[in-house]
């Protein structure tokens, strides 16, 4: 047997080769470290700005809610809650929430009175790799979901990949798999697309779609616009007017072909749809006050006014001023005359909550103790 030699690493990296594609790569980074660009966020949150801060999607209720929230421990964070709802149709009249959060391991869980669970785990890697996992479960014959998430955070670009309900027991691969990636170009403009590829079976075809984003960063505002699959366009625009408020604007229009006519694909009419959507938010001393408005004559507000440290009131409204119904429509005839009345249904929804922070007297006392010095951990939320 002829005996095996051992290259030294030193050969490997004096290689000719090796030593101009390490120059390259290290000129290439240095002047990607001139540029100054800075991490643009995630594909997924390209408009967090407008959705989920000023918006009312993440924070709007009906009915009565009643929160309470016991955290036993802030350095590692550790709380559990429970919430008390009546008359929401969106919320179920128990929910019971554990909470556990360190550097690297961030865990939720959620457990309701019909017995759906669904928990969520979050760990860190290193400073630039974060895997998360998602799960449903609820009782009866009903579908689990599982989803699988992976987000590398770098220095000027983001990159995910995420997987929905994956398999492979049946002998192929079916699920949703979501791949996405958004580059910073300059310091104040980023580019990046999302590829879709899904199959619901193995007896079923794949299907794949790919989107496309962009972000623009000025010093005030934000803009970002996203052109979707089958011809649907959204865009936004976000602006703080001052160091209080910000305000903040989303238009969405789908182009898809519908059936007769002409101007379609395949001879189709080409059906035209669109909302735009309009709202502010105003932060006071101890209050949080939202207000949005949509072209479809929807207006919803949401007011959240910290009372004592420990509790805080919200109230929320929507009122829907253009929804008209088939049986709304009246005829009635006099003097020969045929008056037609159009009764316009505005539907209202109204919430009120009221959230309860107790904390234990050794937390507080360990807070007093520290006085403010201990700082929270990082949680990988």
């Amino acid at each position: 047997m002829a005996d095996l030699k051992v290259i030294p690493v030193d050969a490997v990296s004096s290689n000719p080769i090796m030593q101009t594609l390490r120059n390259a790569y290290l000129s290439f980074s240095e002047r990607r470290d001139a540029l100054g660009l800075s991490n643009p966020g995630t594909v997924e949150n390209v408009d967090r700005e407008v959705k989920k801060n000023v918006f009312l999607t993440n924070f709007t209720f009906s009915g009565l809610r009643a929160d309470l929230t016991k955290p036993f421990s802030m350095t590692p964070l550790f709380q559990v809650a429970h919430a008390f709802s009546m008359g929401s149709q969106g919320l179920p009249p128990y929910n019971f929430t554990a909470m556990y959060g360190t550097d690297k391991v961030f865990m939720q869980g959620n457990v309701d009175n019909d017995g759906q669970l669904s928990a969520r785990t979050n760990y860190k890697w290193n400073n630039w790799l974060v895997t998360k996992a998602d799960t449903q479960i609820a009782p009866g014959p009903g579908p689990a979901m599982l989803q699988l998430d992976n987000e590398i955070t770098g220095k000027d670009f983001s990159a995910g990949l995420k997987a929905v309900n994956p398999s492979i027991i049946e002998g192929g691969v079916s699920g949703i798999f979501i791949g996405s990636y958004l580059q910073s170009l300059t310091p104040s403009l980023a580019v990046g697309l999302e590829a879709v590829w899904s199959r619901a079976a193995l007896n079923a075809p794949p299907e794949t779609a790919v989107s496309y984003v962009a972000k623009y960063r000025g010093l005030d505002w934000i803009a970002s616009a996203q052109l979707q699959p089958q011809g649907a366009v959204s865009t936004s625009y976000w602006r703080k007017l001052t160091d209080r408020v910000e305000a903040g604007a989303d238009l969405n229009l789908q182009f898809a072909p519908g059936s007769g006519g002409r101007g379609g694909l395949m001879g189709g009419a080409m059906r035209k749809e669109g909302t735009a959507t309009l709202g502010a938010k105003y932060d006071f001393r101890n209050s949080t006050f939202r207000a949005q408005v949509d072209s479809t004559g929807k207006l919803s507000c949401l007011l959240e006014k910290r009372v004592l440290p420990p509790v805080q009131l919200t109230f929320a409204g929507e009122i829907d001023h253009f929804k008209v119904s088939a049986h709304d429509f009246c005829v009635s005839k006099i003097a020969s005359v045929m008056l037609i009345y159009v009764h316009v249904q505005q539907q209202a929804k109204i919430g009120l909550a009221v959230s309860i922070e107790a904390a234990g007297e050794e937390l507080m006392q360990q807070q007093e103790q520290a006085g403010g010095n201990v700082a929270p951990p990082a949680v990988p939320f």
